[in-house]
């Protein structure tokens, strides 16, 4: 079993709930335009499971730069894709897409903060 590394978990969703709400205001902003197909992106489960999982390793050679740690270098693998729809644009959808979009990031938002504020507090009592 690996370990689970949240910030960077959070870090990586929230660079996908970047790039999700990006490709929603596009399709919002093409709703009249004749022809446009709406997008969408990858689930990302499939983007997760792409990028090889969460272990902890050094994506350039000045981070954890402590000699002996052996970690591997993992490159960055930040590329998101879009996905062509085969219906056109409903705002409707769009909005629903865009409602779930502000919750996922809030709800990350609030794991960190509280595993922050865990972190802070154990640094805090020296255990």
């Amino acid at each position: 079993m690996t370990g689970l590394y949240l910030f960077d978990l959070a870090s990586m969703h929230t660079g996908y709930l970047s790039v999700r709400q990006s490709t929603i205001a596009g399709n919002v902003a093409n709703a009249n335009t004749q022809g446009y197909q709406a997008r969408d992106v990858v689930p990302f489960a499939q983007v997760l499971a792409r990028a090889g999982g969460t272990d902890m390793a050094q994506t350039a050679q000045a981070h954890l730069g402590s000699p002996g740690l052996g970690v591997a270098i993992r490159p960055d693998k930040s590329g998101w894709d879009v996905l062509e729809t085969s219906s056109s644009v409903s705002l409707e959808q769009e909005m629903l897409k865009a409602s779930e979009v502000s919750r996922q990031h809030n709800l990350d938002v609030g794991v960190v903060r509280s595993f922050h504020r865990m972190l802070m507090s154990a640094v805090r009592s020296g255990s």
